[in-house]
């Protein structure tokens, strides 16, 4: 890790930043939400990210890393040159797209029963726009 000096006000950060920065909260928090409902015998059913094995989890895992590496960034330490902040960002955000999308293709044979839930779709929002906040970041760079 190289350190740098702070090319912005200690206040302001860039937009892909703090888009990077939301995204990956929402992202990390989303495997939290119900990715599977369904109906029961008079009760309805939720099934949690985290509870869909261990697609569920590394997205909670890969929204965490892109925010650890945003604050790195804020606090002045960015990764080597051979590797830029924004294709790490892009690369965290397709990792995840990845991870929803199987989850979205391929639901679990433990829960037949239920259909796609609303944070499901919530997390492949929030890992597109990782992927978005990254683009931002290079084109910020350049």
């Amino acid at each position: 890790m190289v350190t740098r000096e702070r090319r912005l006000d200690p206040g302001l950060i860039g937009l892909g930043d703090g888009l990077g920065l939301v995204a990956g909260v929402v992202l990390a928090v989303s495997s939290f939400t119900g990715w599977y409902t369904g109906e029961g015998e008079g009760v309805t059913i939720s099934v949690l990210g985290w509870n869909t094995g261990i697609l569920g989890k590394l997205v909670l895992f890969v929204g965490l890393a892109v925010v650890l590496v945003l604050l790195l960034r804020e606090l002045g330490i960015e990764p080597p040159a051979a590797l830029p902040q924004s294709l790490l960002t892009i690369g965290l955000g397709a990792l995840a797209t990845i991870f929803v999308l199987v989850r979205i293709i391929s639901v679990p044979d433990d829960f037949f029963f239920a259909n796609r839930g609303v944070g499901l779709w919530i997390s492949l929002v929030a890992a597109l726009a990782v992927i978005v906040a990254g683009l931002l970041q290079a084109s910020e760079e350049l």
